[in-house]
């Protein structure tokens, strides 16, 4: 518990940063929250959803919440690589070059509308995703620390669209959608201040070195054994099972302990209870699960729920104390 109690501060300053952003995205408490957990958990978020519920102020808020550099990609057709990474430029005579940084050196970017580029300019993402660096001309050159993608995709407008490939899905540790608002949540929106003003108005809650902090201890969190014999199991079934044509990865299992310490973190606890891992499965799945025939979001939240009651929860826990 020591660690827990030196950064409870910091913790409290999360949720500020949650009840900041409800403020400005009314009702969407629990898609924040899952944001940071990815966040905490080091992994990057795709938002997909249909246009006008709030993803790209979701996002700008976080930024400014945390201080964060913050750049916005608009992901077109015509996009190429260098106008995300950058470019070499030679000096006057010609014999030096020097690296002009493109918008990818922020901390917190937001790629958006992600598959209306081609295959070649999503590609160049997935070094910067992974190994959080990138590499022109031989060089490579270090992306800023931390470094997030937050990125959206429109998944009901498929003219003028690129899938995303399955190894750059894989890169997004969760797969959010926020809808639309309830009826009396849409009616406090309309009668709440310009959100865009609201938003340029809000003080950082807390400084990036702060989260660093929280980030960096999230691997102290305990999980026990039959928790992450839990985690594999679930992950089996996803690759034995009949309807799937490829299932859950040793990399996703990696993810979904991470993103489990990141929760119980976010709850004040040092160690992991089963809950943790079901409130992040269906992010963390859905988007790595390949079926033989077309799912919905729906049916594939509810196959992941299926999965779920196959399996007896572990109910002994030992709390480290």
């Amino acid at each position: 518990m020591a660690f827990i109690q030196q950064t409870h501060l910091s913790i409290e300053k999360l949720h500020t940063l949650i009840d900041t952003v409800d403020s400005i995205v009314i009702g969407k408490k629990d898609v924040t929250r899952l944001t940071i957990v990815a966040m905490l958990a080091g992994g990057h978020v795709l938002f997909e959803d249909i246009p006008g519920v709030g993803k790209t102020l979701l996002i700008r808020t976080i930024a400014k919440c945390l201080d964060a550099d913050f750049a916005r990609i608009q992901f077109t057709p015509d996009l190429i690589p260098s106008d995300i990474i950058g470019f070499s430029v030679p000096n006057a005579d010609g014999t030096l070059f020097s690296f002009r940084k493109g918008p990818i050196f922020n901390q917190l970017l937001l790629a958006d509308e992600i598959n209306r580029t081609s295959p070649r300019t999503q590609a160049a993402m997935l070094e910067a995703m992974s190994e959080r660096q990138v590499t022109l001309d031989g060089v490579t050159h270090a992306l800023p620390n931390p470094f997030f993608v937050l990125a959206t995709q429109n998944p009901i407008e498929y003219k003028g669209t690129y899938p995303l490939p399955e190894a750059q899905l894989d890169r997004f540790l969760f797969q959010l959608s926020i809808g639309y608002p309830e009826t009396d949540q849409e009616i406090q929106m309309l009668a709440a201040p310009d959100q865009q003003k609201e938003v340029e108005k809000l003080k950082p809650v807390m400084s990036l070195e702060e989260f660093l902090t929280l980030k960096d201890t999230v691997e102290q969190v305990h999980a026990e054994t039959n928790l992450l014999k839990y985690i594999v199991s679930l992950a089996s079934l996803t690759r034995n099972h009949p309807a799937v044509r490829l299932g859950i990865s040793p990399r996703g299992n990696q993810f979904a302990l991470a993103s489990a310490r990141a929760h119980a973190l976010l709850a004040g606890r040092d160690y992991v209870i089963p809950q943790d891992i079901l409130t992040i499965l269906k992010p963390l799945y859905r988007h790595r699960l390949l079926f033989e025939n077309n799912l919905s979001k729906d049916e594939i939240d509810a196959f992941i729920e299926q999965l779920t009651k196959e399996l007896m929860i572990p109910t002994q826990v030992r709390f480290r104390r």
